[in-house]
């Protein structure tokens, strides 16, 4: 997930470049949308772990 949104951010400082300010300001956008759910995501799998490990010792 991570992946994916380094690469929207990559293709939206590229265009961005260019001059293409809507393509660049749509690929930010997805860019932070995948960001939040990988963040979101690590935090349940942190969570999930913390319990598991007082449940198991």
């Amino acid at each position: 997930m991570i992946k994916w949104a380094i690469i929207a951010a990559v293709i939206s400082v590229i265009t961005g470049f260019f001059g293409f300010s809507g393509a660049s300001s749509a690929t930010a956008g997805i860019a932070k949308v995948l960001f939040g759910i990988a963040i979101f995501v690590f935090l349940i799998f942190v969570a999930l772990a913390i319990f598991a490990g007082k449940a198991i010792f």
